[in-house]
């Protein structure tokens, strides 16, 4: 990584908080590049970063636990790299209990909850569907435009929280397209077809083929249709 120019990094005195940050966060932003202690970064970590980090851990396990079961098609490694996704989604739900208890809502917080999504959410369901079976070039695509998908949806997300309607504990009133969790609905999919033994060359609605040497599988359409619906703008969630 290059390093930032240092006519930027003077550009904003101390006592001078940018439009775009509370003062909250702009004491946050100071805690974390007063320093160059090299443990700086982990010194500002809350206990819900923390539980974020163990979101991201979760979804790195079931890539990896995916990877394994192809090299030793041991199937304890396919039922791990399953239970690894809703695993992180209890830390996902957990960190945000926890800083709204402990009132350490962070703008690191922010950024990390969204990159581990991304990997637990977006990257290891797509992982797993390729692994048991979505594996043609086609599928591949709509897998790739699926965890893109995901990322688009959390980058909107973080752009726009400042200005989405709140209740009275602050907590965004609805979401703009459907939360990337959802993917979890494939995972249970999956699961199930994997445990009836509906997978590899099982899966049902086959392989269908548009033109020689390019086909695909009916079932990466789930995956099609929940990228398609993180991304929209007209469907709103509300937040429970």
């Amino acid at each position: 990584m290059s390093q930032r120019p240092k006519n930027i990094r003077q550009g904003t005195s101390e006592m001078e908080i940018p439009t775009t940050l509370t003062k909250k966060q702009f004491q946050q932003v100071r805690n974390l590049t007063k320093d160059d202690g090299h443990f700086n970064l982990v010194r500002n970590f809350h206990l819900a970063d923390v539980i974020t980090l163990c979101n991201g851990a979760s979804g790195v396990l079931s890539i990896f636990s995916n990877l394994r079961y192809l090299i030793d098609h041991d199937p304890y490694y396919l039922k791990l790299a399953m239970w690894c996704i809703p695993l992180g989604f209890t830390f996902d739900v957990l960190d945000g209990r926890v800083a709204r208890w402990r009132k350490t809502s962070s703008i690191l917080g922010q950024e990390l909850d969204s990159l581990a999504d991304a990997i637990s959410f977006g990257v290891a369901p797509a992982v797993l569907g390729f692994v048991l079976g979505l594996q043609s070039f086609l599928d591949t695509v709509v897998l790739t435009c699926f965890v893109c998908c995901g990322i688009a949806r959390l980058a909107r997300y973080n752009a726009t929280v400042a200005i989405l309607p709140h209740d009275k504990s602050g907590k965004v009133s609805y979401f703009e397209g459907t939360p990337i969790p959802t993917s979890l609905i494939l995972v249970a999919i999956l699961a199930y077809l994997s445990h009836i033994g509906q997978v590899g060359d099982q899966l049902p609605g086959g392989l269908i083929e548009i033109v020689p040497g390019y086909s695909f599988h009916a079932m990466v359409a789930m995956f099609g249709l929940n990228g398609t619906l993180m991304v929209s703008k007209s469907l709103k969630i509300p937040k429970l």
